[in-house]
């Protein structure tokens, strides 16, 4: 049983580091798609919306699935869907055929993103512990490991469609390698995933839990404040403090860093104090520094002010995350789901909120807005603590069981 754990663990994180490595890949990949489609820099933002909304519909679609036929069956098909997606953008040489490709591998993604969670929360109630942040940890360094291989690979001069077919072809080898090491249905949970299936559909007919919609309003409300971290943080110090563009260029490096660090730390620390710290002083570290960035007058404070916003934020979702899986383990997909697809939005809300905002007020003045929703999901994260349910104690991480007993918070 142990090593069966430790392998469906290792499985987890092999679909994470490849989710990531895969967006990275993408990512690092998208000067050359534009310049191959001929598109200008306002087509591929309006472009980047179908990626968007194809992940979003990927995960609406994708929790139900694995709910009624189990996460062993929908995660590495769904890998291999995304790897399979990636070849696409490559090989687009307009911009119609570049947002059909888009759509496409969003969808892909977003199929992974909830497929691999729900997953997660599968090995976490086995584990009986929290372990879920250092699966997004992993995520992270994926998506570092593609940044690094996409420069090098550009610095060669290799052809952008033949690099992401090859790199489409090691996503799909992990797929199917990693696939036997998930955990088996009379592991993942109660009964078999066609009667689970069944009840969460019938529970769906009943409504969603307001905890739930809960959980995704903090989702959006976090994740929005990532995304500026990911929009702005360099443009801030570039024409806000007038810093040169390598020094700029670290102010998302720190932010990303301490995410990653964060990450792989914030599962012991929710193990002894629980989620709701996690959330409560995460969201409150996460203020503090993004107020330190709006007021800095100097490059180097606000490079610190980034390092203590991402380490303040670096636990929260994956909290939230988890808390949705576990409130119902019987529909544990489509909770999550539903948080991970209105967490999404929020990431892309960003730039659409904060563009606007600074026609009215500089942006390093805008901030104050990811400032405020930090503050009001501190005074929110009451939600996680779990309410006590029949059973409660088997199976559920060890952080969980101490939010019911009220041990934190």
């Amino acid at each position: 049983m142990e090593r069966t754990l430790r392998l469906a663990r290792l499985a987890t994180f092999a679909y994470f580091g490849l989710n990531g490595f895969l967006m990275g890949t993408w990512v690092v990949h998208i000067p050359v798609v534009e310049d191959r489609a001929g598109i200008s820099h306002a087509v591929l933002g309006w472009l980047l919306l179908l990626l968007g909304g194809g992940a979003f519909a990927g995960m609406r679609l994708t929790g139900p699935l694995a709910d009624r036929f189990g996460a062993r069956v929908v995660v590495p098909v769904s890998a291999v869907l995304c790897s399979v997606s990636l070849v696409l953008p490559g090989l687009a040489e307009e911009a119609r055929t570049l947002g059909a490709a888009l759509l496409v591998f969003g969808f892909g993604t977003g199929c992974l993103d909830v497929a691999m969670n729900t997953h997660a929360i599968q090995v976490e109630r086995c584990y009986r512990r929290p372990v879920m942040s250092a699966f997004h940890a992993v995520f992270s360094v994926g998506g570092a490991l593609a940044a690094l291989v996409g420069a090098r690979t550009l610095s060669w001069g290799w052809d952008a469609a033949a690099t992401l077919v090859g790199m489409g072809a090691a996503g799909l080898l992990v797929a199917v390698l990693a696939a036997p090491a998930l955990l088996r249905p009379e592991l993942a949970g109660p009964g078999d995933p066609a009667a689970e299936g069944r009840k969460a559909s019938a529970g769906a007919r009943r409504g969603t839990p307001a905890r739930i919609w809960a959980l995704a309003v903090l989702a959006l409300m976090l994740m929005l404040a990532e995304g500026v971290a990911n929009d702005w943080s360099v443009l801030a110090l570039r024409e806000v403090l007038g810093a040169p563009a390598a020094t700029a260029a670290l102010a998302y490096g720190a932010f990303a860093t301490a995410m990653t660090v964060g990450r792989l730390l914030t599962d012991r620390v929710a193990a002894r104090f629980g989620p709701v710290a996690i959330v409560r002083y995460g969201t409150l570290l996460a203020s503090l520094g993004l107020s330190a960035v709006v007021v800095s007058p100097w490059a180097p404070l606000a490079l610190a002010g980034w390092t203590v916003f991402g380490l303040g934020l670096s636990g929260c979702v994956p909290q939230l995350f988890s808390a949705a899986g576990h409130t119902d383990p019987e529909a544990a997909g489509a909770n999550v789901s539903r948080v991970a697809g209105l967490g999404y939005l929020g990431m892309l809300a960003g730039p659409a909120v904060i563009g606007p905002l600074t026609h009215l007020v500089p942006l390093n003045v805008t901030f104050l807005l990811p400032v405020a929703l930090c503050a009001l999901a501190a005074g929110a994260a009451g939600i996680l603590r779990a309410e006590p349910r029949e059973g409660a104690g088997r199976g559920e991480p060890a952080g969980e069981r101490a939010e019911v007993a009220g041990a934190a918070g």
